[in-house]
């Protein structure tokens, strides 16, 4: 059994993780901005469960949330970076203030997390690192340019992490869920800026009325997606990428076609550049 350090525990997708990984015998810590609402998410106290206030936007309480685990359990065994939240918006229209916190809390705070942890993981020389990002951060949509913006910066990390922390033991996973039926849609994690600018209308505007309409109706379940990446921080050889659902592997599928069909077509003019 293992122990797992959690953000964004409280609700949605990092709620079920968290309960999956107790219904295996692991042992979590489940960190939220508040600690209340993680325990009103888990009202019967399991015993391997340590609730901590940790908001991923300060190092203070992400240390403070580690310390408190390795006091309670000894060590950290999985590290899952969920905690984030999603913005509707075209890339014209999200306002400076807008775009800079969604950064802080699903860029930086995946790095203040990774600050947090990795010296446990590294000293043990063992150790699972899950970062949770989105088939957005793979092949991005009009309106979502900023969210899938967050979750590119994810990928672009946890690929150099990976290969930093795969001598001493350490594996990475980035997760690439499709759309699944967590509150994910709605207010408490989903931000819509203003339509502004009217010429978006049929880019970003048909992602707003397709999103809000979507809402409590996506394709997954959000208990099979935790099941699914519990077993794979339980697999001897992880991959790199896990995309869960099938929105999911068509997105990354199109994406995939269409780079190898523009490399194809451009390939002599890429090739004429060098030497």
């Amino acid at each position: 059994m293992s122990v797992w350090f959690v953000t964004g525990a409280s609700r949605g997708l990092g709620a079920e993780i968290v309960r999956e990984a107790l219904s295996r015998g692991h042992e979590v810590v489940a960190t939220a901005r508040d600690v209340e609402a993680i325990l009103k998410a888990y009202p019967d106290r399991p015993g391997g469960l340590l609730a901590v206030t940790a908001d991923v936007t300060s190092q203070e309480q992400l240390r403070a949330a580690v310390d408190a685990g390795l006091a309670a359990f000894g060590r950290i065994d999985v590290v899952v970076n969920n905690a984030g939240y999603g913005l509707v918006g075209a890339v014209e229209e999200v306002s400076d203030q807008a775009a800079r916190e969604l950064f802080d809390v699903n860029v930086f705070g995946v790095l203040n997390t990774l600050r947090a942890t990795l010296p446990a993981l590294r000293a043990q020389r063992s150790g699972r690192v899950l970062n949770i990002g989105s088939v957005a951060g793979f092949a991005t949509a009009p309106g979502t340019g900023l969210y899938g913006a967050t979750k590119f910066a994810v990928e672009g990390l946890s690929e150099a992490l990976h290969g930093e922390l795969a001598p001493l033991g350490v594996r990475v996973v980035i997760v690439e869920p499709g759309g699944f039926r967590t509150d994910f849609l709605n207010g408490a994690s989903l931000r819509v800026e203003p339509a502004s600018i009217a010429d978006y209308a049929a880019g970003a505007g048909a992602t707003r009325a397709a999103l809000a309409a979507n809402d409590g109706r996506q394709p997954g379940d959000p208990a099979k997606a935790a099941a699914a990446i519990v077993d794979v921080a339980e697999a001897d050889e992880p991959p790199l990428r896990l995309q869960l659902g099938a929105d999911a592997v068509e997105r990354v599928e199109a994406k995939l076609d269409l780079v190898r069909r523009e490399l194809d077509e451009w390939r002599l003019t890429a090739l004429s550049t060098g030497f």
